[in-house]
């Protein structure tokens, strides 16, 4: 008989209690579902409301109970329905009625709540780390790099000289907002719901507080109803997750387009690429690839969270047994990505002489060049004609820029001097740009020295 099942003369359809049934996804949660029923039970002995020595009893119990889970000697009931449920079913069974009182003011809708908070907060902290460690080889490339020219882009057509640690801190400050949105998640999912019961409290005097400081919780919740119906803690973590992986698809497609021949910028490492079954030479770029096609399931997990809560009345409905497989997905799929991202990323070996040659094609330096006739005196938008018209010309006649004489320079402008080419070299183009975001040496050394102090308020998971 179900420990609900009092009021019930039928047993539940097979194919009910199957189609009820969250054990098999629920069960990863074991360890929260303790660990709050600890506290809990710890609680109820603390305030009388049952005798201290079942109190003891069941809290021994129910560390035996997670040793024994952990060493998988117990096999879940799916008639007992959900972690919850089983974990109350095994207590009782090993001790009898003391195990009885343990849902002494609570109720699954609480429990459940309570013990998805816990999971999420443990699984964001650890993510945390992971995002933490994928910024500190970002790091390690941009030190690198330096002084790795390289050409950047807008519309995917090469528009100014930049440096590839210019490029790669500009994802190290993506990943560092995705931090600051995991952590900003994990502050209003710090809220302890238990005591809500299934939605109206409970006549028991619960020390609400203490169970909160024993679980590690910030604060409590302040209204039952929202107690256990409140999800906004999940869907905005699968927020922050989708961001993250907008992010890490983002830097996987630029890894794509330069690892191909048309590009040449990198050299994926032979460990983290695949080859063909029929082609001999192919060295494909599969980890960058599956990461960018993962996104969209993280994506969906949010879809699913944001599309369960928008229709449901207060409180507590079934519908929301469907948020758990959904966060469930969007962690695992994010922790399955960062680390092999992080190590696809260690082991890049980047081209820097085709970077370089790359960055002296398609007039990379005519903002520089427009720039010179402005410090001399002419309007912008003066300037800017007269450079239009000198690319044309460049490209009439297949030369570059720094390839004309003086000669050429003067038929579109006698403002041009001897130190033209100075001003248009691409080692001036990229570090006379000195200001706070600057591709400049100096400005990105100061940007890394503002990254590694940031990584320093990053609590790894």
């Amino acid at each position: 008989m179900k420990l609900w099942g009092g009021r019930f003369q039928k047993e539940t359809d097979e194919k009910v209690n199957d189609f009820n049934s969250s054990i098999r996804f629920d069960s990863r949660m074991y360890r929260q579902d303790i660990t709050g029923s600890i506290a809990h039970a710890s609680m109820l002995g603390r305030q009388g409301i049952i005798p201290q020595e079942d109190s003891d009893l069941i809290v021994k119990t129910l560390q035996e109970i997670l040793t024994d889970i952990e060493a998988g000697s117990i096999e879940f009931d799916i008639d007992a329905e959900d972690i919850h449920m089983n974990v109350e079913k095994i207590l009782s069974e090993r001790i009898g009625d003391a195990g009885k009182r343990l849902h002494t003011g609570r109720s699954r809708n609480d429990q459940v709540a309570l013990d998805l908070r816990m999971y999420v907060m443990d699984e964001l902290k650890t993510i945390l780390g992971m995002v933490k460690d994928a910024q500190q080889t970002i790091l390690c490339i941009a030190k690198d790099n330096l002084d790795t020219i390289m050409p950047g882009y807008t519309h995917l057509q090469k528009a100014q000289p930049i440096t590839l640690a210019h490029h790669v801190m500009a994802y190290f400050e993506m990943f560092k907002r995705d931090a600051m949105r995991l952590s900003d998640c994990l502050k209003r999912t710090s809220v302890m719901p238990l005591g809500s019961g299934a939605l109206a409290a409970t006549t028991y005097p619960l020390d609400r507080d203490f169970v909160a400081q024993q679980l590690g919780f910030d604060m409590v919740s302040l209204n039952s109803l929202d107690g256990v119906s409140d999800r906004d803690f999940a869907i905005e973590a699968a927020s922050a997750l989708s961001i993250l992986m907008m992010h890490l698809s983002r830097f996987c497609e630029e890894l794509i387009l330069w690892n191909s021949n048309e590009f040449s910028f990198v050299e994926m490492d032979d460990a983290y690429s695949t080859g063909s079954s029929i082609m001999p030479q192919k060295k494909n770029p599969d980890v960058a690839e599956l990461i960018r096609g993962k996104t969209g399931r993280v994506y969906g997990g949010l879809m699913t969270l944001l599309t369960m809560m928008k229709g449901i009345p207060l409180a507590y409905n079934k519908d929301m047994q469907e948020d758990k497989e959904a966060i469930f997905d969007c962690i695992d799929t994010v922790k399955l990505c960062l680390p092999v991202f992080t190590g696809m990323l260690a082991t890049l070996k980047f081209n820097k002489d085709v970077m370089y040659r790359g960055s002296g094609k398609g007039f990379t330096n005519a903002t520089d060049a427009a720039d010179y006739l402005v410090k001399k005196g002419l309007p912008f938008r003066s300037a800017h004609e007269v450079l239009g018209k000198l690319v044309f010309y460049c490209i009439q006649h297949d030369k570059a820029l720094d390839a004309l004489t003086l000669e050429e320079f003067h038929q579109f402008s006698d403002i041009f001097e001897a130190d033209v080419y100075d001003a248009i070299r691409l080692e001036t183009c990229v570090n006379m740009r000195n200001i706070t975001g600057g591709p400049a040496k100096e400005a990105v050394e100061r940007a890394i020295a503002a990254g590694e102090a940031f990584l320093k308020t990053i609590e790894k998971g």
